[in-house]
């Protein structure tokens, strides 16, 4: 795992820019703006859920972007401020989700879901040469916070 550092000009990165659900709003505003750009979209799935049917109007409008949804059941950075301050003590974290892809799908945009690294180059390749847009569910480990932190079991 790698976090990249977005210091290019016209890049935008949340959660620094935006509050949560602010991901697929934003890359959808790109898209209109900028229709010959690839636009990928990165959100978790806590934020993904405050604006999915905005799927939608990626729909309606034939916007090509590919959105990446982090799926760990869970409201994360939440959870994570919540074990650093409050050990043993977490409230209204855990999350229940639909299947990311087969919603995408009822929208008639692609829907992909993969649970092992192997996987997302075949994903986003197939995403790249699709001809609408398409979600990539990204199931991962409840317990992994980021790259270097863990939740405890």
């Amino acid at each position: 795992h790698r976090f990249y550092r977005h210091d290019h000009y016209r890049t935008q990165v949340a959660p620094t820019s935006g509050s949560m659900g602010y991901g697929l709003p934003a890359g959808i505003a790109a898209k209109l703006r900028h229709p010959e750009r690839e636009v990928v979209v990165l959100a978790g799935d806590g934020c993904f859920q405050m604006t999915c049917q905005e799927l939608g109007t990626i729909a309606q409008n034939d916007l090509k972007l590919i959105v990446l949804v982090i799926n760990n059941s869970m409201y994360a950075t939440i959870r994570m401020h919540q074990e650093a301050h409050y050990p043993g003590r977490v409230s209204g974290t855990d999350i229940k989700n639909p299947d990311f892809a087969a919603l995408a799908r009822a929208y008639g945009l692609n829907g992909m879901r993969i649970t092992r690294t192997e996987e997302f180059a075949v994903a986003m390749g197939d995403a790249r040469k699709a001809d609408v847009a398409t979600v990539i569910e990204i199931v991962t480990d409840p317990r992994a916070l980021t790259p270097t932190k863990r939740l405890p079991a």
